[in-house]
Protein backbone atom coordinates (compact mmCIF):
# COMPACT_ATOMS: atom_id res chain seq x y z
CA UNK A 1 0.00 0.00 0.00
CA UNK A 2 1.72 3.06 -1.23
CA UNK A 3 -1.15 5.29 0.53
CA UNK A 4 -0.58 6.99 4.30
CA UNK A 5 -3.21 5.52 6.44
CA UNK A 6 -5.31 8.12 7.71
CA UNK A 7 -7.43 8.00 11.11
CA UNK A 8 -9.99 9.77 12.27
CA UNK A 9 -11.95 9.76 15.39
CA UNK A 10 -15.59 11.48 15.45
CA UNK A 11 -16.51 12.25 19.39
CA UNK A 12 -20.20 12.99 18.10
CA UNK A 13 -22.12 14.17 20.94
CA UNK A 14 -19.43 13.67 23.75
CA UNK A 15 -16.76 14.65 26.11
CA UNK A 16 -16.52 17.81 28.12
CA UNK A 17 -13.85 20.25 28.89
CA UNK A 18 -12.27 18.35 31.55
CA UNK A 19 -12.46 15.33 29.32
CA UNK A 20 -10.21 17.04 26.65
CA UNK A 21 -7.62 17.88 29.30
CA UNK A 22 -7.51 14.94 30.30
CA UNK A 23 -7.42 12.90 27.43
CA UNK A 24 -4.64 14.58 25.73
CA UNK A 25 -2.62 14.63 29.26
CA UNK A 26 -2.55 10.54 28.78
CA UNK A 27 -1.93 10.78 25.05
CA UNK A 28 0.93 12.97 26.11
CA UNK A 29 3.91 10.99 24.49
CA UNK A 30 6.89 12.17 22.52
CA UNK A 31 6.12 8.90 20.24
CA UNK A 32 3.69 10.36 18.61
CA UNK A 33 5.65 12.98 16.56
CA UNK A 34 7.20 9.72 15.26
CA UNK A 35 3.64 8.40 13.97
CA UNK A 36 3.64 7.83 10.28
CA UNK A 37 -0.29 7.78 10.12
CA UNK A 38 -2.75 10.96 9.51
CA UNK A 39 -4.23 11.34 12.98
CA UNK A 40 -8.03 13.28 13.19
CA UNK A 41 -10.10 14.41 15.96
CA UNK A 42 -13.69 15.90 15.57
CA UNK A 43 -15.04 17.21 18.38
CA UNK A 44 -18.73 18.72 18.98
CA UNK A 45 -18.39 22.70 18.14
CA UNK A 46 -17.90 24.33 21.01
CA UNK A 47 -14.90 22.41 22.05
CA UNK A 48 -12.60 23.06 18.43
CA UNK A 49 -10.39 25.67 19.12
CA UNK A 50 -9.12 23.65 22.52
CA UNK A 51 -9.15 20.80 20.55
CA UNK A 52 -7.04 22.40 17.81
CA UNK A 53 -4.97 24.12 20.15
CA UNK A 54 -4.32 20.43 21.82
CA UNK A 55 -4.04 18.37 18.44
CA UNK A 56 -1.91 20.25 16.12
CA UNK A 57 1.12 20.26 17.97
CA UNK A 58 1.05 16.48 17.96
CA UNK A 59 0.30 16.44 14.53
CA UNK A 60 -3.18 15.60 14.62
CA UNK A 61 -5.70 17.40 12.32
CA UNK A 62 -8.80 19.00 13.69
CA UNK A 63 -12.25 18.98 12.30
CA UNK A 64 -16.10 19.38 12.74
CA UNK A 65 -18.30 16.90 12.42
CA UNK A 66 -21.05 18.81 10.14
CA UNK A 67 -21.39 21.91 8.72
CA UNK A 68 -23.88 24.52 6.60
CA UNK A 69 -24.69 24.59 2.82
CA UNK A 70 -24.31 28.26 3.61
CA UNK A 71 -21.65 30.51 4.36
CA UNK A 72 -24.01 33.03 5.93
CA UNK A 73 -26.60 34.37 7.20
CA UNK A 74 -30.62 33.47 8.45
CA UNK A 75 -29.97 29.85 9.63
CA UNK A 76 -29.95 29.37 13.04
CA UNK A 77 -28.07 27.12 14.85
CA UNK A 78 -26.19 26.29 11.84
CA UNK A 79 -22.44 26.51 11.38
CA UNK A 80 -20.44 28.05 7.91
CA UNK A 81 -18.33 26.45 6.50
CA UNK A 82 -16.45 29.97 6.42
CA UNK A 83 -16.31 30.02 9.66
CA UNK A 84 -14.26 26.32 10.06
CA UNK A 85 -11.86 27.56 7.90
CA UNK A 86 -11.47 31.04 9.89
CA UNK A 87 -10.72 29.05 12.84
CA UNK A 88 -8.00 27.10 10.92
CA UNK A 89 -9.64 23.89 10.97
CA UNK A 90 -8.47 21.14 8.50
CA UNK A 91 -11.40 18.95 8.00
CA UNK A 92 -15.00 18.85 8.09
CA UNK A 93 -17.33 15.54 8.19
CA UNK A 94 -20.41 15.43 5.52
CA UNK A 95 -23.24 12.85 4.93
CA UNK A 96 -22.58 11.03 8.40
CA UNK A 97 -25.22 8.54 8.34
CA UNK A 98 -26.81 10.21 11.56
CA UNK A 99 -26.92 13.39 9.36
CA UNK A 100 -29.17 11.41 7.02
CA UNK A 101 -31.08 9.35 9.28
CA UNK A 102 -31.95 11.34 12.43
CA UNK A 103 -31.83 14.86 10.75
CA UNK A 104 -33.10 13.79 7.31
CA UNK A 105 -30.49 15.36 5.15
CA UNK A 106 -30.63 14.59 1.65
CA UNK A 107 -28.28 13.76 -1.04
CA UNK A 108 -28.60 17.28 -2.80
CA UNK A 109 -28.43 19.08 0.75
CA UNK A 110 -24.68 16.73 1.34
CA UNK A 111 -23.84 17.54 -2.30
CA UNK A 112 -24.44 21.32 -1.26
CA UNK A 113 -22.33 21.18 1.32
CA UNK A 114 -19.76 19.38 0.06
CA UNK A 115 -19.12 21.63 -2.72
CA UNK A 116 -19.16 24.29 -0.63
CA UNK A 117 -16.95 23.10 1.94
CA UNK A 118 -14.49 22.32 -0.74
CA UNK A 119 -14.40 26.00 -2.17
CA UNK A 120 -13.57 26.79 1.00
CA UNK A 121 -10.53 24.99 1.36
CA UNK A 122 -11.83 22.33 3.77
CA UNK A 123 -10.86 18.93 3.29
CA UNK A 124 -13.99 16.55 3.16
CA UNK A 125 -14.42 13.29 5.05
CA UNK A 126 -17.67 12.15 2.79
CA UNK A 127 -19.46 9.72 4.53
CA UNK A 128 -21.75 7.01 2.64
CA UNK A 129 -23.16 3.24 3.76
CA UNK A 130 -25.90 1.19 3.71
CA UNK A 131 -28.67 0.10 6.08
CA UNK A 132 -29.00 -3.44 7.13
CA UNK A 133 -32.38 -3.75 5.23
CA UNK A 134 -30.33 -2.64 2.18
CA UNK A 135 -27.54 -4.67 2.49
CA UNK A 136 -30.22 -7.64 2.75
CA UNK A 137 -31.82 -6.79 0.09
CA UNK A 138 -28.51 -7.07 -2.08
CA UNK A 139 -28.77 -3.00 -2.84
CA UNK A 140 -25.53 -2.29 -1.12
CA UNK A 141 -24.01 -0.95 -4.48
CA UNK A 142 -26.65 0.75 -5.75
CA UNK A 143 -26.98 2.92 -2.41
CA UNK A 144 -23.80 3.54 -2.46
CA UNK A 145 -23.48 4.32 -6.55
CA UNK A 146 -26.73 7.06 -5.50
CA UNK A 147 -24.59 8.44 -2.50
CA UNK A 148 -21.71 9.14 -4.33
CA UNK A 149 -23.30 10.09 -7.72
CA UNK A 150 -25.23 12.63 -6.30
CA UNK A 151 -23.41 13.82 -3.16
CA UNK A 152 -20.17 14.10 -4.96
CA UNK A 153 -22.39 16.04 -8.41
CA UNK A 154 -19.79 18.78 -9.74
CA UNK A 155 -16.58 18.38 -7.93
CA UNK A 156 -14.06 19.51 -10.05
CA UNK A 157 -11.42 17.39 -10.39
CA UNK A 158 -9.53 20.22 -9.01
CA UNK A 159 -10.55 19.49 -5.53
CA UNK A 160 -10.42 15.34 -5.69
CA UNK A 161 -7.29 15.20 -3.43
CA UNK A 162 -9.37 17.48 -0.90
CA UNK A 163 -11.78 14.24 -0.45
CA UNK A 164 -11.83 11.09 1.92
CA UNK A 165 -14.48 8.91 1.09
CA UNK A 166 -15.38 7.23 4.62
CA UNK A 167 -17.91 3.87 4.42
CA UNK A 168 -19.51 3.35 7.16
CA UNK A 169 -22.32 0.57 6.85
CA UNK A 170 -25.17 2.10 9.06
CA UNK A 171 -25.79 -1.70 10.63
CA UNK A 172 -22.07 -1.25 12.17
CA UNK A 173 -21.81 1.97 13.43
CA UNK A 174 -22.25 1.69 17.79
CA UNK A 175 -23.33 -1.73 17.87
CA UNK A 176 -20.13 -3.88 18.31
CA UNK A 177 -21.17 -5.70 14.55
CA UNK A 178 -18.38 -5.11 11.88
CA UNK A 179 -18.08 -5.63 8.86
CA UNK A 180 -16.39 -8.73 7.61
CA UNK A 181 -12.81 -8.48 6.34
CA UNK A 182 -14.48 -9.44 2.64
CA UNK A 183 -17.58 -7.13 2.73
CA UNK A 184 -15.40 -4.18 3.74
CA UNK A 185 -13.14 -4.89 0.90
CA UNK A 186 -15.74 -5.52 -1.31
CA UNK A 187 -17.09 -1.98 -0.42
CA UNK A 188 -14.04 -0.49 -0.81
CA UNK A 189 -12.99 -2.20 -4.29
CA UNK A 190 -16.31 -1.01 -5.86
CA UNK A 191 -15.84 2.68 -4.50
CA UNK A 192 -12.65 2.93 -5.83
CA UNK A 193 -13.65 1.46 -9.27
CA UNK A 194 -16.42 3.92 -9.26
CA UNK A 195 -14.52 6.93 -8.61
CA UNK A 196 -12.07 6.42 -10.85
CA UNK A 197 -14.00 5.06 -13.51
CA UNK A 198 -17.29 7.27 -13.57
CA UNK A 199 -15.80 10.71 -12.00
CA UNK A 200 -11.89 10.82 -12.75
CA UNK A 201 -10.50 10.18 -9.39
CA UNK A 202 -6.77 8.94 -9.19
CA UNK A 203 -7.23 5.14 -8.11
CA UNK A 204 -3.44 5.39 -6.57
CA UNK A 205 -4.05 8.56 -4.38
CA UNK A 206 -8.17 8.01 -3.13
CA UNK A 207 -8.07 7.52 0.74
CA UNK A 208 -11.02 5.42 1.32
CA UNK A 209 -11.63 4.95 5.22
CA UNK A 210 -13.79 2.34 6.89
CA UNK A 211 -16.04 2.89 9.62
CA UNK A 212 -18.19 0.89 11.81
CA UNK A 213 -17.02 -0.38 15.40
CA UNK A 214 -13.43 -0.21 14.46
CA UNK A 215 -11.28 -1.27 17.82
CA UNK A 216 -7.14 -2.20 18.16
CA UNK A 217 -8.61 -5.55 18.27
CA UNK A 218 -10.03 -5.54 14.84
CA UNK A 219 -8.03 -2.51 13.16
CA UNK A 220 -4.63 -4.37 11.80
CA UNK A 221 -7.25 -6.72 10.27
CA UNK A 222 -8.90 -4.01 8.09
CA UNK A 223 -6.44 -1.88 8.13
CA UNK A 224 -4.12 -4.43 6.05
CA UNK A 225 -6.97 -4.94 3.07
CA UNK A 226 -5.69 -3.45 0.11
CA UNK A 227 -8.30 -1.07 -0.93
CA UNK A 228 -8.71 0.47 3.21
CA UNK A 229 -7.00 3.43 4.03
CA UNK A 230 -7.69 4.42 7.01
CA UNK A 231 -10.52 4.14 9.42
CA UNK A 232 -13.27 6.71 10.82
CA UNK A 233 -13.65 5.96 14.49
CA UNK A 234 -16.20 6.36 17.26
CA UNK A 235 -16.19 4.54 20.92
CA UNK A 236 -12.51 4.50 20.49
CA UNK A 237 -11.63 7.33 19.33
CA UNK A 238 -13.06 8.53 22.62
CA UNK A 239 -10.19 6.60 24.85
CA UNK A 240 -6.27 7.81 24.61
CA UNK A 241 -5.23 4.42 24.94
CA UNK A 242 -7.24 3.09 22.22
CA UNK A 243 -6.97 5.85 20.36
CA UNK A 244 -2.91 5.94 20.31
CA UNK A 245 -3.47 2.09 19.58
CA UNK A 246 -4.74 3.42 16.45
CA UNK A 247 -2.27 5.62 15.36
CA UNK A 248 0.59 2.75 16.23
CA UNK A 249 -1.68 0.01 13.89
CA UNK A 250 -2.23 3.08 11.26
CA UNK A 251 2.02 4.06 11.42
CA UNK A 252 2.88 0.32 10.88
CA UNK A 253 1.08 -0.03 7.98
CA UNK A 254 2.10 3.52 6.26
CA UNK A 255 5.10 3.40 3.98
Amino acid sequence: MSRKIHIYGNWKMNQLTDDIYNFFDEMADDSLAELKCQGGIAPQFPHLSLVKEKAMPVGIKTGAQNCSHKTSGAFTGDTSPEVLKDLDLDFVIIGHSERRTVFGESNQLINEKTLLALELGLEVVFCIGETLAEREADKTFDVLRTQLDEGLKGVPASKHGDIIIAYEPVWAIGTGVVATPEQAQDAHAFIREHLSNNHGFNRKELIIQYGGSVKPDNAMGLLSLPDIDGALVGGASLKPGDFYELLRIGSELTP
